[in-house]
């Protein structure tokens, strides 16, 4: 049957994770392959990935329905973009990869901290359109908050889609290099079947503020400061950076980046000569002492709030090099992306503490302006392309609800624009468009010790473990006639109540006897034996103390 389906495996009702199937003659087409991040209530994780179980089934080496990954194309080089290529890669086998010159650059830069193969291929604005398998693709330059960031053109045998990631329409960008509209224009001409569409702007009226306003804001900024001046933004806004960059150079003072991703992004963003530092103009961390406060800037990472980052460490009065003064000022250059919020306001708050001025987003917008369009940016793409049907991406679902609304009031019935959830499978025919099959998409986290996926049950025990304690129940069973030998010993910590540990252990020794004499003459299910202690403790624990440890049984054979 001649039809495409279209199959998200994030990035649908949640802005991060994004990873996009289109699927033509079993051939299938992948956009984007992105990471989350972790909140407060995911315990010892670090990332979150896309699920690909539905990519590993069908395409398996056997099976008449067994179908064939023809490549991946990369919109730009955001995390929640390509930060999962390192740990999904290796699981599937190989294609082909194409992304625009800095998202190729950092993509493979990423890929090699993993000792991963670097294969993501360089395409260039204006390439001819890219055969990959069964379709055909093309790449069409937007503004965003990194350089070269692109929509996809993707036309099959059926019909065309445009998949319009992440994108604003600033018309006066830092770097000089607008959106192509004519390009955009000239796509549309094939009739487009469905447009899938950037909304995490779809809130706010008007269109959103050009990049290029805030260089006055930190030219005022830093010449009123008489101590440091330190930024905080996401490694890679380019435009922002050198905006920084700019600003220190005109008001005489040194730069100096201090992180270890954002150093790698820098490095990436010179050699490929988006990034000009003038001569003497940066210095290293360890030079900083050479200078007074009032002639430095400094770059550093960490604007999520991340535990470990430069940014918390300085804040907590832990980093080696820096240490902050009264009349330093401190600026968060960026938005929190949603789940971060918590953090990033902790570490807002312990600055303030200090004495110390700190700006952030929340304040306006005289230091961050947001890389995605608002309404009028989002119907002006609309009218653009001009799509039989769209489907909202990358945003919540509140976003995907505001995006309908824009798109009825532009003369789109509500059926028109399909508000769906990861795993939901629209498919395209010549007859119309219609919902697929459901795939089970669940959460893919990654513990941050270990790089190791984890299963969600690891997570509840972690989840249990802070809110309840521990504790552990040893245990001695007679292996010739399941019965207890002498009191289990407890060892209890994390528990916030008071309580007799004699009391409760006789207690427990009484449910332990009790419960393993009825079992007196029956084969020994040694499972089944600890299984059963644990459960009677649990039972017992809450009994008396009105709490709930994570209990874990240790029955020993004797």
């Amino acid at each position: 049957m001649n039809t495409v389906s279209f199959v998200p495996l994030g990035g649908i009702g949640d802005v991060t994770k994004n990873m996009y199937l289109y699927e033509y003659n079993n051939q299938i087409l992948i956009v984007d392959c992105g990471l989350g991040f972790a909140d407060e209530t995911m315990l010892g994780v670090d990332l979150l990935l896309p699920d690909i179980s539905y990519l590993l089934k069908v395409c398996q080496p056997f099976g008449k329905s067994k179908k064939r990954i023809a490549g991946m194309v990369l919109t730009h080089g955001h995390e929640d973009h390509i930060g999962a290529l390192p740990f999904i890669l290796p699981q599937l086998p190989k294609f082909p990869i194409f992304g625009t010159v800095f998202t190729a650059a950092l993509a493979n830069a990423k890929l090699a901290e993993f000792g991963v193969e670097g294969r993501v291929e360089e395409v260039k604005f204006g390439d001819s359109l890219r055969k990959i398998g069964d379709f055909e693709v093309d790449f069409i330059r937007v503004t965003h908050s990194i350089p070269d960031t692109s929509h996809v053109f993707i036309r099959t045998p059926l019909g065309s889609f445009y998949h319009g990631s992440d994108f604003k329409f600033d018309e006066t960008p830092y770097d000089g290099k607008k959106t192509d509209f004519a390009k955009i224009s000239k796509v549309a001409k094939s009739q487009v079947l469905c447009m899938m569409s950037d909304c995490l702007g779809s809130e706010r009226k008007g269109r959103s503020q050009s990049e290029i306003t805030l260089l006055d804001s930190f030219l005022r900024e830093m010449k009123e400061c008489r101590g440091k001046f330190i930024a905080t933004t996401y490694s890679s806004n380019i435009s922002r950076l050198n905006q920084i960059i700019e600003a220190s150079e005109q008001s005489g003072r040194k730069v100096c980046f201090i992180g270890r991703s954002l150093i790698r992004t820098k490095e990436v963003a010179k050699r490929l000569e988006y990034m000009t530092i003038g001569k003497n103009l940066e210095i290293k961390i360890e030079n900083i002492g050479s200078y007074s406060d009032d002639k430095l800037t400094l770059i550093v990472a960490g604007s999520q709030g991340q535990e470990n980052s430069a940014m918390s460490r300085i804040a907590s009065g832990e980093h080696k090099e820096v240490r902050l003064s009264e009349n330093d000022i401190v600026v968060f250059s960026a938005d929190p992306i949603p789940g971060n919020e918590t953090s990033i306001y902790e570490l807002i708050d312990a600055i303030a503490k200090k004495g110390i001025k700190v700006f952030y987003s929340a304040m306006g917008a005289q230091f961050h302006v947001s890389g995605h369009g608002s309404l009028d940016e989002l119907s002006q793409l609309v009218h653009l392309v001009k799509p039989k049907n769209i489907i909202p991406i990358g945003g919540s679902y509140r976003h995907m609800f505001a995006y309908r609304d824009m798109t009825e009031k532009l003369g789109y019935k509500k059926s028109d624009s399909l508000l769906i959830e990861d795993g939901q499978e629209i498919i395209f025919s010549k007859e119309g468009v219609k919902y697929g099959k459901t795939i089970p998409v669940k959460k893919v986290y990654v513990d941050e010790i270990s790089g190791e996926a984890i299963e969600h049950f690891i997570l509840r025990d972690r989840q249990k473990l802070s809110e309840g304690g521990i504790a552990v129940i040893l245990v001695e069973v007679d292996s010739n006639n399941g019965q207890l030998v002498g009191k289990p010993d407890i060892i209890m910590r994390g528990l916030s109540v008071s309580f007799d540990i004699g009391r409760l252990n006789s207690k427990l020794f009484m449910d332990f006897r009790k419960a393993l004499l009825s079992r007196k003459g029956r084969v020994i299910n040694w499972i089944y034996v600890r299984k059963l202690i644990g459960e009677l403790a649990e039972r017992r624990i809450f009994k008396e103390l009105h709490r709930r440890p994570l209990v874990l049984p240790v029955v020993i054979e004797v």
